[in-house]
């Protein structure tokens, strides 16, 4: 059985830092690590050092989402990061990948891919339509596949988890931060869940400073985002994966977190 862990949407400096502290107790019972990587360079983008440090953190593999390109010196590495994808369903023109193939221990392959909605968000080419052809190459390689669907409405993410039930291991929604309590394996062997949640502050609004957010709401006034301090939060979901078939036979939720008075108190 291939046990799997996605973590959700890594939101800045303290989203690493949780990553770190859990990925420091927990890594070693886990075959793959997929990180959601679009918020973690300040909660906007990516950069080389940045991945370069999670990778050191025991991630394998990091999927995008709609800010991929926030981060402008991305389009100088994207294309030489075999273990980074970004939505496939740019056009195609768009720097970098949408997909891949990673071969891990005992030969085993993992197909991952990375698609955007379109409710909500920018007007990209059809997910379903995109998975089609995607899926469709990448089970010539291997039946373990796992998807992120980077996308807004609930109604778009479970339909598309019904969509592609039977045909990969996984659809594990991103993006608003909030994690779902609805995780299930679907009927043909897929594992689901809307949003796998966020990883970074926890006494916030999304990973922003909530009084910022709060004034925004009050005053309807544009107002600077900024990322908050103290106690952190890890969300992810783990899977377990049958190895031959590729179906999922289990998903749970990691909710996990960490406080800063507990850090003064070990120092």
């Amino acid at each position: 059985m291939l046990n799997v862990l996605m973590i959700g949407d890594i939101v800045g400096r303290p989203g690493r830092k949780a990553v770190k502290q859990y990925l420091k107790a927990n890594s070693k019972q886990y075959d793959f690590i997929i990180a959601n990587g679009e918020n973690a360079a300040g909660g906007n983008g990516i950069t080389l050092e940045i991945l370069h440090d999670l990778y050191n953190s025991s991630i394998d593999f990091f999927t995008m989402g709609n800010h991929v390109w926030d981060k402008k010196e991305i389009i100088q590495f994207i294309e030489h990061e075999p273990n980074l994808i970004r939505p496939a369903n740019y056009p195609p023109d768009t720097p970098g990948r949408g997909s891949a193939v990673i071969k891990i221990y005992k030969n085993i392959k993992i197909g991952l891919l990375n698609l955007s909605g379109r409710v909500f968000m920018p007007p990209l080419d059809c997910p379903f339509r995109s998975a089609d052809q995607i899926v469709k190459e990448l089970r010539k390689e291997t039946s373990i596949i796992i998807v992120d669907f980077h996308a807004e409405a609930t109604s778009e993410k479970i339909a598309f988890g019904w969509y592609l039930d039977g045909r990969v291991s996984a659809v594990l929604g991103t993006h608003t931060h909030i994690q779902t309590a609805d995780e299930r394996v679907l009927p043909q062997g897929t594992g689901y869940i809307t949003d796998v949640g966020m990883t970074g502050p926890y006494n916030s609004v999304l990973g922003v400073d909530k009084e910022i957010v709060i004034q925004k709401f009050l005053t309807q006034r544009p107002v600077r985002f900024e990322i908050t301090e103290g106690d952190t939060q890890f969300n992810g979901v783990s899977l377990k994966i049958n190895e031959n078939t590729g179906q999922c036979v289990q998903i749970k939720r990691i909710q996990e977190v960490f406080s800063t008075k507990e850090d003064v108190d070990k120092r």
